[in-house]
């Protein structure tokens, strides 16, 4: 028996990607709504990035730090979606085991960076609101630079690791994942080795950077409101938090939607809920992003008009 699984470990090169098991009609429908949200994820997130980098008057950290946001939206919808379009129209859902590997450690890199990004993204602001004086001294381009290397850093210690303990299990003949792409839950299900050191170390991992990330989010937010409040006009308490509101609401999706999973332990174990939760992760949140930055950003959205009257005078 030990040698049959030994046999069955060393022959495992490929994944098979269950996806959504739906009727072939449906499946078309998908892929049209999924083709559709990822042509807005890619014009969103690219229009966002070249705007910030064209239009001088958003050189400031807080557009240094948007613009990486959109980059990393851009590459972790980029890693899941070419993959899952082509499994709604495909007969062959297969992923190779290398392929698997490299897809979820970019994947955990690009969504562990963005979770500390936006931690820097709320101490720039509280620098901005609560240290006016010293902001620029706080964010200095060398400052704001060696932030964002800081994040990517440790989004890729936490892929590093995971990844590793992920793919260092034995996948004894069963490689059926039943999801859209490679991930944790789906791949511990389906191994034929002890797991419990694997889920210990995911839950962490998610443990220490939704606590590090989120407690310097709420610290941040406490001083900012604590300053907000002493302003005398309430016309100038309404324009100093403005600046805040859409990195709020952009907060407020990613982490409520890592707060929804693992505050319900059933959703990891349901295929369903899990995958439910990752289309947010991969595909709404990424979406939404430079849409309530552009929409609810006075600075931004004068910086499209410019941009495109420009180009408009050029012809």
């Amino acid at each position: 028996m030990k040698k049959e699984l030994n046999r069955n470990y060393s022959e495992l090169t490929e994944f098979i990607l269950l996806g959504f098991r739906t009727s072939p009609d449906v499946q078309i429908f998908l892929f049209l709504f999924f083709l559709l949200i990822y042509m807005v994820i890619v014009v969103g997130n690219i229009s966002m990035i070249i705007v910030i980098k064209i239009d001088s008057r958003l050189h400031t950290p807080m557009y240094f730090f948007l613009r990486n946001l959109s980059y990393l939206d851009l590459c972790y919808s980029t890693v899941i979606a070419p993959k899952t379009l082509t499994t709604f129209l495909s007969t062959d859902k297969k992923i190779s085991y290398n392929g698997c590997a490299t897809q979820f450690f970019f994947f955990a890199l690009c969504v562990g960076t963005e979770g500390f990004l936006l931690a820097v993204m709320a101490y720039d602001r509280f620098s901005a609101i609560c240290s006016p004086f010293l902001y620029t001294v706080h964010m200095s381009q060398q400052a704001c630079i060696r932030l964002v290397f800081g994040s990517y850093i440790c989004g890729g210690i936490n892929s590093m690791i995971q990844t590793g303990f992920t793919f260092s299990l034995r996948f004894c003949g069963e490689n059926r994942l039943d999801h859209f792409f490679c991930d944790v839950p789906a791949l511990i299900k389906i191994s034929c080795a002890d797991t419990s050191v694997n889920e210990i170390v995911l839950y962490i991992l998610s443990a220490l950077i939704i606590i590090t990330t989120t407690t310097v989010i709420v610290v941040s937010y406490a001083y900012i409101l604590s300053t907000v409040l002493k302003i005398p006009s309430t016309h100038g308490r309404g324009k100093t938090f403005s600046t805040c509101s859409s990195h709020i609401t952009v907060v407020s999706l990613f982490y409520g939607t890592v707060f929804f999973m693992y505050a319900q332990p059933g959703a990891i174990s349901s295929p369903q809920k899990s995958k439910i939760i990752a289309v947010f992760y991969t595909f709404i949140i990424p979406m939404l992003n430079p849409l309530i930055y552009s929409l609810r950003n006075r600075e931004v959205k004068h910086a499209v008009k410019r941009t495109l009257l420009r180009k408009l005078s050029f012809h």
